[in-house]
């Protein structure tokens, strides 16, 4: 009976699909689920939806809440994290309104840019922390991510601890889906070939029983009208050649091109809402009201969805090989064109002997150049939390391509020092 410890169990939604998808897989379904959150009140809500969902599919499995995070993670299989560090009073609001300040406007600030660092910055140190306690009570159990910023969290957490980790997201396994369904063409039965980093993966290749799908689908792209949801994608597409894997909305704030003081209409042109969590916050009352709803369902069920923690657990439980999109370190170069300490994102075999990355290969130029430009910064936020120096936080911003692009060295120095008095309290061990 594998023991699985979802951490940031208080995020009941996400644990309910995880932690369902455990329960409706045969090989993990009399798992001893462990729930662990430093808001004891949601993650008792958590616990009490599970109960029910795990009654109604057979009791099977065990649910235990812990308030210790360390006798959660004791005897540990497989670890979920999905902790966010920081409320949106005052943290992720600072994210946001520090940089409108400065004339930097940000969509959904979790995975690059000032927001993204900043999350990262706060997040690493405890990340660090608990993969202490993992080397210390459950050494060989495997970690997986989903946390953002990704690349920067998963890439901490590879360069400095000893911890079995990979970063997971969901946008590799619905991007090809995403682009015909978009374009009205069929999406079944599609081969794809993706790689790149997270949030900035290339789809690489699109076939149907060995026909390359990509002449029908810049042909129909290229007659689309904007604005529209996709459009930033189709724009790196028309210009670097390929799609990528994230949405328009995110992928629009992770290059300099899409969000200019100089022009005031190009995000409505491409059709970009910024401030997404910022909004989102404002309104989250309808996020609790389908908790609620959920917790109050004595009917609860669930289908297993299409994230992948469950099928990387099935597969190590009963060596019968998968292939996931994962986020490792690129030792060895993966991808040959990236910076060995990047954390990239690759297809990976998982069987009973882990997950087991696979050599990906060069990407075509123009997409690794613009993998680049976010790997600087984000090995350079990794770099001021682990040294600890404040300058790496200076030059991780300055590198920042939105950033970078839009304000001056000082201006950068004067906004990463009001963020960092804002985030002072997570910070204590920056010089």
């Amino acid at each position: 009976m594998p023991k699985i410890t979802f951490i940031g169990a208080g995020s009941s939604i996400f644990a309910k699909n995880i932690l369902g998808d455990c329960m409706r897989t045969p090989s993990l379904a009399d798992s001893h689920l462990a729930l662990y959150d430093i808001d004891e009140a949601r993650m008792n809500q958590s616990l009490r939806m599970l109960t029910t969902l795990n009654a109604n599919l057979g009791s099977k499995a065990t649910l235990t809440a812990y308030s210790d995070r360390k006798e959660a993670l004791r005897g540990a299989d497989y670890i979920i994290n999905a902790i966010t560090v920081g409320e949106l009073v005052p943290s992720i609001m600072s994210d946001f309104e520090i940089p409108e300040k400065y004339g930097l406007y940000q969509t959904f600030a979790d995975t690059l840019g000032m927001g993204g660092m900043f999350r990262g910055l706060r997040t690493i140190p405890v990340m660090l922390d608990m993969a202490r306690d993992i080397e210390e009570v459950c050494p060989d159990a495997w970690l997986l991510n989903y946390t953002n910023p990704m690349a920067i969290i998963t890439g901490a957490v590879q360069q400095a601890t000893g911890v079995k980790t990979v970063g997971l997201c969901h946008s590799v396994q619905t991007c090809a889906k995403e682009l015909l369904e978009g374009l009205g063409m069929d999406a079944t039965d599609v081969r794809w070939r993706i790689g790149g980093i997270n949030h900035q993966a290339w789809l690489l290749e699109v076939t149907r029983n060995g026909v390359d799908l990509y002449p029908e689908i810049r042909k129909r792209a290229a007659e689309r009208p904007y604005p529209h949801e996709d459009g930033v994608r189709y724009d790196f597409m028309r210009l670097f050649g390929y799609y990528v894997t994230e949405s328009s909305t995110h992928a629009s704030e992770y290059v300099p091109y899409y969000h200019k003081q100089r022009y005031p209409g190009l995000a409505e042109q491409f059709g970009i809402s910024t401030q997404m969590y910022k909004n989102w916050g404002k309104g989250k009352a309808a996020y609790w009201q389908e908790v609620n709803e959920l917790i109050e369902n004595d009917g609860l069920t669930h289908e297993r969805s299409h994230e992948y923690a469950s099928y990387i657990m099935e597969a190590m439980e009963t060596n019968k090989p998968f292939e996931i999109a994962g986020n490792v370190r690129n030792t060895g170069g993966l991808i040959s064109n990236l910076p060995e300490k990047a954390c990239v994102e690759v297809p990976c075999l998982v069987n009973a002997n882990g997950i087991l990355p696979t050599y990906f290969g060069e990407l075509p130029p123009q997409c690794a150049a613009l993998n680049r430009t976010n790997i600087n910064m984000q090995l350079l936020t990794i770099e001021a939390a682990l040294t600890g120096k404040r300058e790496h936080v200076y030059h991780a911003a300055m590198l920042d391509p939105h950033t970078s692009a839009e304000l001056s060295l000082d201006d950068i120095v004067a906004m990463c020092d009001e963020m960092l008095e804002a985030n002072r309290d997570f910070l204590p061990w920056l010089k």
